[in-house]
């Protein structure tokens, strides 16, 4: 059943417990661990999912194993955060059997992006959960930097509003538009927000849309943007907001990924604003999902608020 508004979590304090869980691809230990390391830095208290280095092929154990994981920690009223260890594949495998009737009555943070971006959309759907699209730690090293962490600690344990601006360096910076949009921020990674259609992807009337994507041929691009727009997902949006679309290969006459997102998302008619470091690139900071936000395409800046 899906709430009225939106539910937000409390934020964390020190003290609280945190919980890595693997509703995907098993991760790396070291990283997990140098990643809880850092948050017990924080004051925060540190546990894992009973499967949470457990491997079965590209998945994290099997889908009763990781479903069950995630849905103890949403159960669990210790455990107040749940940060997912890594994305990889196989979120999309147990999203609509999560215990979402938990997630209302004692809603928590879930942190991650990338495969995890289909849990976000199935709670903000079904229970109009309020999440994090962001990770502790570089995208694309591995290695903490200083802006990357500020930010999740700032989503997580304070009540600040956020400003996330465009950097220049990003290649979809160029597809910024004129105008400003207010809207509910929904979306993330574009593969999953294309698998979640039909089942777990919530109505993006009035929505900023947030796009990111690694790692993929300009054909697929194309394929996942077709279907969203015949299927009329994308109808009714505020305006889009552009993250990181990395390690893409141009086809053989140099018809980018910017050229392709161009065509697709230019005749909507809605501000755009590209160049957000929010995906698989360069020091990614975080993004909270439910949230009202307002993108400005002058100020070249995605401002989100709390409580709205």
């Amino acid at each position: 059943m899906k709430a009225e508004g939106a539910i937000w979590p409390t934020g964390l304090k020190p003290g609280d417990k945190v919980r890595f869980v693997s509703p995907a691809s098993t991760p790396d230990r070291d990283d997990v661990f140098q990643r809880a390391r850092k948050l017990e830095g924080w004051g925060l208290r540190v546990d894992y999912g009973q499967h949470a280095f457990k491997k079965r092929s590209y998945l994290a154990g099997t889908d009763e194993e990781r479903v069950a994981d995630f849905n103890a920690a949403l159960r669990d009223p210790a455990v107040r955060a749940i940060f997912a260890t890594r994305g990889g594949k196989g979120s999309y495998r147990i999203a609509d059997r999560l215990d979402f009737e938990a997630a209302g009555r004692d809603p928590k943070f879930l942190i991650g992006f990338s495969d995890i971006t289909i849990i976000h959309l199935n709670l903000w759907k079904k229970c109009s959960l309020v999440s994090i699209h962001g990770s502790l730690f570089n995208g694309r090293s591995g290695h903490e930097n200083a802006e990357n962490t500020d930010a999740l600690r700032t989503a997580l344990m304070t009540s600040d509003t956020i400003t996330i601006k465009a950097r220049q360096v990003e290649n979809t910076f160029a597809l910024t538009t004129q105008g400003s949009a207010r809207g509910r921020l929904i979306g993330g990674n574009l593969s999953m927000v294309s698998t979640a259609a039909g089942w777990a992807l919530p109505n993006l009337k009035g929505a900023i849309l947030l796009l990111e994507a690694v790692n993929m041929y300009v054909g697929e691009v194309d394929r996942q943007l077709t279907m969203l727009r015949n299927a009329g997902h994308l109808d009714g949006l505020a305006g889009v907001a552009l993250g990181q679309f990395t390690d893409f290969k141009p086809s053989s006459d140099n018809f980018t990924i910017v050229d392709l997102l161009r065509e697709h998302l230019e005749p909507f008619g809605v501000p755009i604003l590209g160049g957000l470091p929010l995906g698989h690139g360069s020091n990614p900071v975080s993004a909270i999902l439910g949230a009202v936000a307002h993108l400005d395409t002058s100020a070249r800046e995605l401002v989100i608020t709390r409580g709205a």
